[in-house]
């Protein structure tokens, strides 16, 4: 076998891998040894077709883990779009429900907040639902007890209570969290009865649930129509998709 063809039989086997076993199935030892080396030297002399490759295999698996979790959503519409009555931020009965997944202390999420304010502020048909996934640490765990338990108390104040915990400065933790909903007219003793509610620690459960089965691994996410939304996107990104639904019944038209 001259060099030529064995230079292209080796990017050919690269380039479609399901056929080597085929091709190497009729060649014998020492054709294989060369179309090792062959492989080999080609790579070397161009390592830009192994980050092509990658390049290519992460787009694969981007797109398939997309479609598993417009999957997921579509299974669980119903779960993911819920909130208490009075919890829902914006207009609680607009044509465009956005689901965002956050903590009290990610620091992406602080940072979206403002994005958040901003779309609500210019979007009167907006539904935003808030699903709080308590990931990094104890600390945000309760601080979310106390978000539930005043969540549970004042419905209509929930938004409120959220922009001020996730937008001050320093660590959320139980302490800080008491004294923002103090400051909203809810006691720490009113608060403290409800904390230990087994509703409180249903819910945290229940949106670690659907980000697990969302397969959400970081805060702040979005679930927009048919897809998730990861990272703090930013406002203009979230409302094109949030257009796009209006306009196509899809996140990406």
């Amino acid at each position: 076998m001259s060099r030529a063809p064995l230079r292209a039989a080796a990017l050919a086997a690269f380039l479609s891998l399901p056929v080597l076993p085929q091709a190497a199935a009729a060649m014998d030892e020492p054709q294989k040894s060369e179309l090792r080396g062959e492989i080999r030297a080609y790579l070397l002399e161009h390592p830009e077709v192994l980050l092509e490759a990658m390049d290519a295999l992460e787009a694969k698996r981007a797109a398939e883990e997309a479609r598993n979790q417009s999957a997921a959503i579509a299974s669980l519409a119903g779960e993911l779009t819920a909130t208490p009555p009075g919890t829902a931020i914006g207009n609680p009965e607009g044509d465009v429900t956005l689901v965002e997944f956050f903590d009290y202390n990610c620091g992406y999420c602080k940072h979206a907040l403002t994005d958040m304010e901003a779309l609500v502020a210019a979007d009167p048909k907006l539904r935003v639902v808030l699903k709080e996934i308590p990931v990094l640490g104890e600390q945000s765990v309760a601080a979310s007890r106390v978000s539930l338990a005043f969540r549970h108390l004042a419905p209509q104040r929930y938004g409120e209570f959220h922009e001020k915990l996730l937008g001050m400065r320093g660590v959320a933790d139980e302490d800080s969290a008491i004294g923002v909903a103090e400051g909203l007219g809810v006691a720490e003793a009113d608060l403290r009865g409800a904390m230990g509610s087994p509703d409180v620690q249903k819910a945290i459960d229940e949106n670690n649930r659907l980000s697990a089965l969302l397969k959400v691994n970081g805060t702040p996410s979005y679930v927009i129509g048919d897809e998730v939304v990861s990272g703090a996107v930013g406002r203009e990104a979230l409302a094109a998709k949030i257009q796009n639904m209006r306009s196509c019944a899809k996140a990406s038209c």
